[in-house]
């Protein structure tokens, strides 16, 4: 049984709906305004643009922001490029890291839709 597996999978589906009603071409932006109203019409909690600050030496020295936060739970980070990339995944479990979340989505909008999940266990 996956870690917030019924969340993760309402998001997938919308992420295909989403998809399929807008196709490939837009920014990043749009889909990320789509997804988060497909979200919200399934019922799902949402946060967009949430602050992420980066520590170092109990020091603030950077802030990321993740696209979504759906249920307090599992971060989504979208993308509109040509293909997902190891970097794309490495933004991904950094979010991770820095958060008490332990499951992402890493969504990508482009000429043929992808998605990657990814777990991140915080000690």
């Amino acid at each position: 049984m996956l870690i917030h597996g019924d969340v993760t999978e309402s998001i997938i589906a919308s992420f295909y709906d989403v998809y399929n009603t807008l196709g490939y071409g837009f920014l990043e932006k749009v889909y990320e305004n789509a997804l988060a109203l497909e979200l919200v019409k399934r019922g799902f909690d949402i946060d967009a643009q949430v602050s992420i600050p980066v520590y170092y030496s109990k020091k603030q020295v950077g802030q990321y922001f993740a696209d979504l936060l759906v249920e307090d739970k599992v971060i989504v980070e979208i993308k509109a490029a040509k293909e997902l990339c190891e970097e794309h995944e490495f933004q991904l479990i950094n979010y991770l890291k820095a958060t008490n979340c332990e499951v992402g989505l890493l969504l990508n909008f482009g000429r043929k839709p992808q998605f990657k999940r990814k777990i991140f266990q915080n000690q």
